[in-house]
Formats: C-alpha cells, sequence, structure tokens
C-alpha cells in the first residue's frame, strides 16, 4: 500500500496570516470600525479561519459577537481576501523541498484545509507548488469540514492511498482531532501560531523544521 501524507494548508505549509488579517481589516474600515486585528498578534486567530477573525474583530469593536452578523459579513471578507490572496503570503521554510523529497521516495501528498477549496487552490498556484500535491479538499468540497475526519479520508483517497499508511501534517488541535478521528497518526508543527503548545495535544511526533519531516515519515509509516 502507498504510503501517503496529507497536510493541513494555513499555519502548517504557509503562513497567511498577514494577508488573512490584513482582508479581515479591509472588512472591518470599510464598516467605519477601524482595524482591530494584528497580524502578529492574532496569527492564531487568523490562521482558524475567517469567520474567528471576524469574531474577534466584532468583539473588539461591538463587545459582541453576533453569529447572524458573523454569517452575514463572511462572504464579504473572503471577496476581499480574494482581491489579495497572496501578498504577504509565504510557505514555511523548506516546505516545498520535503514534500518533493517525500514524492521522490514514493510517498503520495496532499492537502486537507478549512479554506474555501478555490481559494486554496488558487494560492497553492500562485506559490507554485500545486503540482506537488495529488488531492486537495477544503471547504466547500464536502458539506462537512475538519475535524470532521471525512475530508481527510477523501484527501488520502484522492491521493491514491488508504488510512492504514496514512498520516495528517497539521498545526492546530482541529488537525490533531481530524486524524485521531480517521485513525491516522499525527504530526504537529512547532513554527505555526500555535508554537511548542502543539506538544500538549499528544500527536504522534512534532517538528520544528520540514527537513525532519521524511525522515519522521519513514519511521511513522515503515
Amino acid at each position: 500500500m502507498m504510503r501517503t501524507v496529507i497536510f493541513d494548508l494555513d499555519g502548517t505549509l504557509a503562513d497567511t496570516a498577514a494577508d488573512l488579517v490584513a482582508a479581515a481589516n479591509g472588512y472591518f474600515t470599510a464598516e467605519g470600525l477601524g482595524a482591530p486585528l494584528d497580524p502578529l498578534r492574532d496569527a492564531r486567530t487568523a490562521h482558524r479561519g475567517g469567520k474567528a477573525m471576524l469574531r474577534l474583530g466584532f468583539e473588539r469593536t461591538r463587545g459582541a459577537v453576533d453569529e447572524a452578523r458573523v454569517a452575514a459579513a463572511y462572504p464579504e471578507l473572503l471577496a476581499i481576501y480574494s482581491d489579495a490572496l497572496c501578498r504577504e503570503t509565504q510557505l514555511y521554510p523548506g516546505a516545498a523541498e520535503a514534500v518533493a523529497a517525500l514524492r521522490v521516495e514514493g510517498v503520495a501528498t496532499g492537502i486537507c484545509t478549512n479554506k474555501p477549496v478555490a481559494l486554496a487552490d488558487r494560492l497553492l498556484v500562485t506559490l507554485g507548488v500545486r503540482d506537488l500535491f495529488g488531492s486537495l479538499v477544503g471547504q466547500g468540497t464536502l458539506a462537512v469540514v475538519k475535524p470532521d475526519p471525512a475530508p481527510l479520508m477523501l484527501a488520502i483517497a484522492e491521493a491514491g492511498g488508504t488510512p492504514a499508511r496514512a498520516l495528517l501534517v497539521g498545526d492546530t488541535e482541529t488537525d490533531r482531532k481530524t486524524a485521531a478521528a480517521a485513525g491516522v497518526p499525527s504530526v504537529l508543527v512547532t513554527f505555526g501560531p500555535e508554537g511548542h503548545s502543539v506538544a500538549d495535544l499528544a500527536p504522534e511526533a512534532v517538528i520544528g523544521h520540514f527537513r525532519d519531516l521524511p525522515d519522521l515519515v519513514r519511521a511513522l509509516l515503515p
């Protein structure tokens, strides 16, 4: 059976926080609420998605969160983000090289993200790495998103693998829960916004640089 490694996108393969926060602040500024989010201080929230940023921004500017307003604002935020998808976003050091090295060894690779799938696809193309991944599952591919295991299972299958010889590389508790629900090992990165605290989630492994991933995959998926 083919070994398969599936990656989260935001906060795992790419640091997208600055562009995400800029889009959210663009929305709030247009609404006359200023720019309540900080790209460094709020990177963790940014990598949890647009609705998380909207909730935090409304809490800071309005003192309360109205979920109906969050839902209404979300498409507007996505439109702003779509127009400035990759101004500051960069792959984390060694990410592309590690994925390429895995593929040379015959490992199948794919993406499982909660980012809207069309935006994820365009971002990967812009970053020049779309061809490194045999599958891409994102928000909108299925009716559910992580931590439901279905998106991960689909990403594994579309990459050509099976859960019995697959693992998920991510950066959050959501990724840890998704992998556990799917019955596959998880590897969490410490260079994302959550930092070394991801070790407290008890994943099968953590890495501090992508250079360590190929050896780890050999150990976890012999």
